[in-house]
């Protein structure tokens, strides 16, 4: 599979982007007086019922067809199968590897900025500032390679996952910020920390491009493809509704996750 220049600069442009609405995130935790909890309640499952749809509906099925021409209409069907659930159990590692207070998907709000009560609780978190860099890093990679994978097969597509992962690091940028402002004292090393934490998913783009590039075909982009669906449903049902419930109320998770859907349907259809 041939890719252009111009193809891979925009690609990796989209993921650079998505990957630093983390440090809009943080700034909202410094300059925001409240949390907009429905405004936010909406965003993450409008986030959620885009990842999902274009999963399922659009990727799940590109990744087939890429692996049925060369593997049969039967072996094409079991590697795509095979693969989106391996994306989940990969994903699935990667979460039950990071311990749950230095995970950047735990749920805070720009209130505890004001709360001296929880300074004890968060100065773990530079002791271990290393280590928790490194979770966050790791945590975050697949998300850079699933933006990066779908902009490069298709433009269109990458820049609505693009969006719906750049919503969803808003808050992770705001969970980032505060512990490390509470850890550190220092409002600036809390904004860097956080932005820089983004930065994991471009260089997931990268590394996951320079290892696939050499032998990039059919297949290879099959099972990535198929692999990232798997990838994008688990974030949304494990990170991004659980989020969207605990910041606002129920309803208001469901009827994002239904607009992003219908979003992400009408624009397949109109610009497919």
């Amino acid at each position: 599979m041939d890719v252009d220049s111009e193809r891979l600069i925009f690609a990796f442009g989209l993921t650079l982007l998505a990957g630093l609405a983390t440090g809009v995130g943080s700034g909202l935790a410094f300059f925001a007086k409240r949390t907009n909890t429905r405004i936010l309640s909406l965003a993450l499952g409008f986030s959620a019922g885009v990842m999902i749809y274009v999963s399922l509906v659009e990727i799940f099925q590109k990744a087939r067809e890429s692996l049925v021409e060369p593997l049969g209409a039967r072996g094409g069907h079991w590697a795509t199968v095979l693969a989106f659930f391996g994306g989940m159990a990969f994903i699935a590692l990667i979460d039950k590897c990071v311990p749950s207070f230095e995970n950047p998907h735990e749920i805070h709000k720009t209130e505890e900025m004001d709360n001296p009560a929880l300074a004890a609780r968060f100065n773990r978190l530079y002791r271990m500032g290393i280590f928790t860099a490194l979770a966050i890093a790791i945590h975050n990679f697949p998300e850079g390679l699933a933006t990066f994978a779908a902009a490069l097969h298709d433009p269109h597509l990458g820049i609505a996952i693009a969006v719906a992962i750049a919503i969803h690091n808003i808050p992770e940028g705001v969970a980032v910020a505060i512990p490390i402002f509470y850890a550190t004292g220092s409002r600036r090393k809390a904004f860097v920390y956080s932005f820089l934490s983004g930065l994991s998913e471009p260089l997931g783009a990268v590394v996951g491009y320079l290892l696939l590039s050499a032998f990039f075909n059919e297949i290879v982009f099959g099972v990535v493809f198929a692999g990232v669906a798997g990838i994008m449903v688990f974030i949304s049902f494990d990170e991004l509704l659980p989020a969207a419930e605990e910041y606002g109320q129920h309803h208001l998770s469901v009827y994002g996750l239904i607009l992003g859907m219908i979003v992400m349907a009408l624009s397949l259809v109109m610009f497919s």
